[in-house]
């Protein structure tokens, strides 16, 4: 089985609990540290077996890290750990999950080899959000439900609102108008980029 590691929380000594996302599920495991194993570090995909203990957690064994060249470049893999952060909140509560979620984190460590890691992460961001149909491509005031004009904020979501119904950041609504309907953001600067990515950082 493979999957990425969403989260490792410290247990009792040195044992780990360890979130990893598959492809259908988010599986909750645990790791003894007495135990061999490859790395266990937020955002690594691993391939893995689970040994099941009755009335307990499923026991992590057998992992092999399979690894991409920047995960040894300190920039792209804090991105890369934050978006993993962001996955887990949003995904915690859930157990049977779409393949998607795995295909699109799959689809980043690709892109990380040779793009920008906040744009990779930003468009993964805005992907998920239309894929669970809460990207709000009409450019409706979340507060007022109007058009908005041709200067926007972005809040929490990516929902956008007038500036003069929300004191936040705002972007040209052409440039919004064109990143969720490309899902990309190569037409926008790196100084916009980091603005959203910001923005993103909130949550989903």
């Amino acid at each position: 089985m493979q999957g990425f590691i969403l989260r490792t929380q410290p247990v009792r000594d040195e044992d780990l609990l360890v979130s990893i996302l598959t492809q259908n599920e988010l599986v909750l495991a645990y790791r003894f540290y007495g135990a061999r194993h490859a790395s266990i570090t937020q955002g690594y995909k691993i391939d893995f077996e689970l040994a099941q203990k009755a009335g307990f957690l499923p026991h992590l064994k057998g992992t092999l890290h399979l690894g991409y060249k920047w995960l040894y470049e300190r920039e792209r893999l804090a991105v890369w750990q934050i978006f993993m952060r962001l996955m887990y909140a949003h995904l915690k509560d859930a157990s049977q999950l779409e393949s998607f979620y795995f295909e699109i984190c799959q689809d980043c460590c690709e892109k990380l080899n040779r793009q920008n890691p906040k744009r990779v992460v930003l468009e993964a961001y805005i992907r998920i959000l239309e894929f669970e149909g809460r990207l709000g491509s009409d450019l409706l005031c979340f507060l007022c439900s109007k058009a908005c004009d041709d200067e926007l904020c972005l809040v929490r979501g990516f929902l956008c609102a007038h500036k003069l119904c929300h004191q936040g950041t705002s972007f040209k609504k052409a440039d919004i108008s064109e990143l969720f309907a490309s899902k990309t953001s190569a037409h926008l600067s790196d100084e916009i980029v980091s603005k959203l990515y910001y923005i993103m950082l909130e949550g989903f």
